[in-house]
């Protein structure tokens, strides 16, 4: 008897090991050949970003108030609550609600979120696409027969009767690796749009916060006037009176009459006035806070103080300071981005593919092994000719970043006239506040020697109508000083970012988070 070798049948183990080399091979290829892609990916087309230069004098034209001491960055005045300042509950409780019920506020923070999501949907290009499906397909021929019918995974099924069943179970995955960037510039750039919108939406609540600020002591400026217009009408309802007995007795004449009550209510309809310009004051804080005018209320406070220091610092320490010009300088390198990406269309794409799945004319033998099969495949394409148009992109994209640069150059010299404007407001008016001073004090002397000489009759009413009139002039414009005073201090605070800084600028990873 001679030996032989009798090859055995394959079964259900053995196409299982067939497969599973052919899988480890087909997964050694994909890794190997997706290792060279990710070395070539290392490189990056276009520009790197380098953030532009800005104007920053060494120290600010406008000399500090009377008073006012240069700060240093320990000092911590403006950091948090910078309304706080002010020593103001009301405000206090005001301010509080901008950030939660304004809904421009509100609409900045959405833009924020969907530019959040526009990172992921970016970050997601980085990653091979992976599909799936399940289909069946039932075709057939004449009764005499016909070309049989490629199923989708390759299966050709053909009954006797000249019908075929076909189900198929394939599973797709492509890739096209970042082979120049532009993917990664284009994440980086979702990454910058992102960060200036967070910026924005400081900025958003620092513009809302400084405008009721102002409107609330505008408030207060028209109470201390009204107060200051009740006392003057109760002086010239004594006045009035006065004129009038001495008319009784003969001594004046009805003129002098006349020109008293002319006084009277000339005074009481400027007092009427003032609550038109309370009332407008009233609705827009309402609106700044998120609720219908009728639901809000100020109480009636005539105090008025005068302005807290603030901490001016250097100019330099603007461009940090300020979330305005954070987020034009995110803009700035978001557009620079889009020159990379827009140069990265001079370069090849290179497009990866691999399917595998079963294939079979019975759902029972659908997930075997013998009904298996694979693919992969690459592509490689390249724009021959465009007739200029890569080009013309990459012209137009840094057309694009010029223009953000000078916007955020001219955001940078907005903000240091600003400061100026308000440091300037401050030391005149404060200078105006004290002369003003003088003047109500002169006006005062005027008014109680007029006021003797037309009791004794050597002087007729119309000097006393000069007086009262010069004193109540001076008095409405020391306290509209006051006022002005106070909102060009918040209107400093606003221009010096409020004590935000760069800092507060959510990190790469807190962007992209979920």
């Amino acid at each position: 008897m001679t030996n032989s070798v009798l090859a055995k049948p394959q079964t259900k183990h053995g196409d299982a090991r067939a497969f599973h080399r052919d899988l480890c091979a087909f997964a050694r290829k994909i890794w190997l050949f997706g290792l060279a892609c990710l070395s070539l990916s290392a490189c990056r087309v276009g520009p790197n970003y380098k953030q532009p230069s800005a104007p920053a004098p060494p120290a600010f034209k406008e000399p500090l108030p009377a008073g006012w001491k240069e700060s240093h960055p320990s000092d911590g005045l403006l950091k948090g609550k910078w309304w706080e300042i002010y020593n103001d509950k009301r405000l206090n409780a005001l301010e509080e609600q901008v950030g939660i019920s304004n809904q421009n506020v509100r609409q900045a923070e959405a833009t924020y979120q969907e530019a959040r999501a526009a990172v992921r949907v970016a970050r997601s290009a980085l990653f091979p696409a992976v599909g799936g499906s399940l289909s069946a397909t039932a075709s057939g021929t004449g009764a005499s027969g016909g070309t049989p019918v490629a199923a989708g995974g390759g299966a050709v099924i053909r009954s006797s009767s000249g019908t075929s069943t076909a189900f198929s179970l394939p599973f797709s995955a492509s890739w096209e690796p970042d082979l120049w960037g532009n993917i990664r510039r284009g994440v980086t750039a979702s990454v910058n749009t992102a960060q200036g919108a967070a910026a924005d939406i400081e900025n958003a609540k620092l513009l809302y916060q400084s405008e009721l600020a102002q409107d609330y002591f505008g408030i207060r400026g028209i109470d201390a006037e009204a107060s200051l217009l009740t006392r003057t009408q109760t002086s010239y309802g004594e006045y009035l009176q006065l004129t009038q007995n001495r008319f009784a007795g003969g001594i004046a004449s009805g003129l002098d009459v006349s020109q008293a009550r002319t006084q009277l209510y000339d005074v009481e309809s400027q007092l009427i006035d003032l609550g038109v310009q309370r009332a407008a004051f009233e609705h827009a804080i309402a609106i700044l806070i998120g609720k219908p005018p009728s639901e809000v209320s100020v109480p009636t406070d005539a105090s008025l103080t005068i302005p807290p220091p603030v901490p001016v610092g250097v100019p330099s320490e603007l461009l940090e300071r300020r979330p305005d010009i954070a987020s034009a300088e995110r803009k700035v390198a978001a557009a620079n981005e889009e020159i990379g990406i827009a140069m990265a269309a001079y370069y090849p794409t290179l497009s990866l593919t691999a399917g595998t799945g079963f294939a079979s004319s019975s759902l029972r033998t659908l997930i075997n092994w013998p009904s298996r099969f694979w693919s992969v495949g690459a592509s490689l394409a390249e724009t021959l000719f465009d007739a200029g148009r890569r080009r013309g992109v990459v012209d137009e994209q840094r057309a694009a970043y010029d223009a953000t640069v000078a916007a955020y150059r001219q955001t940078v010299l907005t903000a240091f006239q600003q400061v100026e404007d308000n440091l300037s407001a401050l030391r005149i008016l404060q200078d105006e506040s004290g002369k003003i001073q003088q003047t109500i004090e002169a006006a005062q002397e005027t008014l109680g020697i007029s006021t003797a000489q037309y009791r004794a009759g050597t002087a007729d009413y119309l000097t006393v109508i000069s007086s009262q009139a010069a004193l109540l002039n001076s008095q409405v414009t020391a306290n509209t000083v006051l006022t002005r005073r106070l909102t060009a201090s918040v209107g400093l605070v606003e221009a010096l970012g409020g004590g935000w800084d760069t800092s507060k600028l959510p990190s790469r990873q807190a962007v992209a988070s979920r």
